[in-house]
């Protein structure tokens, strides 16, 4: 059995049971699929700033919850914190992004991003170029209206996303799509018939890449930029943090020693 924990970096519960909903239908039989969200922060995230609010919460759930989970998924979109969780934890870390720009990378040349707020698309331009795949982004269109209740999203603006697809399409010459982000997740199951190429969600590509980590068994960094953070004094941090960093530590001393 895999066993996996997502977190939802944001503190919307009915977002939470869009990335469950979604999480459930996409894992393999006997993978057990848990679902946290974040006890801080913000409704949702749509700024750098917000974003490192939300790794932090992360970084708590997954140090409080950690036992007995394979593998941890970071649902939300621009990954929040997951380059420096991989330094902390011994398990595959996986982002809704970077799944997402994986798997459109393995259906099309180039892809468009479906965003649910005109304020996100810079940084998801930056979280593209992070991940070394800012030439075969063909665009990221962006919803321009107020969103009332960040888990209805996909019924509130059902029309304008479709629009926002054909444009994606005709306009910006975009081979998949990725329709961005933890409110939009299970959307690109509903609608991928009535769209002529394929799309892609994050929260599905996240499960299932989990899962394929977790059978691949790659071992743990020891070495190079994710290896563990060495020991030293701390202060101020939740207790699960504390000891997570002074296990961590240890570890890195005894190996270096």
């Amino acid at each position: 059995m895999t066993r996996l924990l997502v977190v939802n970096p944001n503190i919307s519960e009915r977002v939470s049971r869009l990335i469950e909903d979604e999480a459930r239908r996409a894992a393999a039989p006997g993978t057990e699929i848990t679902v946290a969200t974040a006890p801080f922060g913000v409704a949702y995230i749509e700024t750098r700033f917000e974003a490192l609010i939300g790794a932090y919460a992360v970084a708590n759930v997954i140090a409080e919850q950690r036992s007995g989970y394979d593998a941890a998924v970071v649902a939300a979109f621009g990954d929040p914190g997951v380059p420096a969780l991989r330094e902390a934890f011994d398990m595959p870390i996986v982002g809704i992004t970077e799944a997402a720009l994986m798997s459109a990378c393995l259906l099309g040349q180039r892809f468009g991003i479906i965003a649910i707020s005109r304020r996100i698309v810079a940084w998801y331009r930056e979280c593209v170029e992070a991940n070394g795949l800012i030439g075969r982004l063909a665009g990221i269109r962006a919803l321009d209206q107020p969103l009332a209740d960040i888990g209805s999203v996909q019924s509130d603006h059902a029309e304008r996303l479709r629009h926002l697809c054909a444009e994606a399409i005709e306009r910006d010459g975009a081979d998949v799509l990725i329709l961005a982000g933890a409110p939009l997740a299970g959307l690109a199951r509903s609608i991928r018939q009535d769209i002529p190429v394929p799309v892609v969600d994050g929260v599905s590509s996240a499960i299932r890449h989990a899962e394929t980590l977790v059978h691949l068994a790659p071992g743990a960094a020891r070495a190079g930029s994710s290896a563990p953070p060495p020991l030293k004094p701390n202060a101020g941090l939740p207790q699960a943090l504390r000891d997570l960093l002074d296990g961590a530590g240890r570890d890195q001393k005894s190996r270096s020693a």
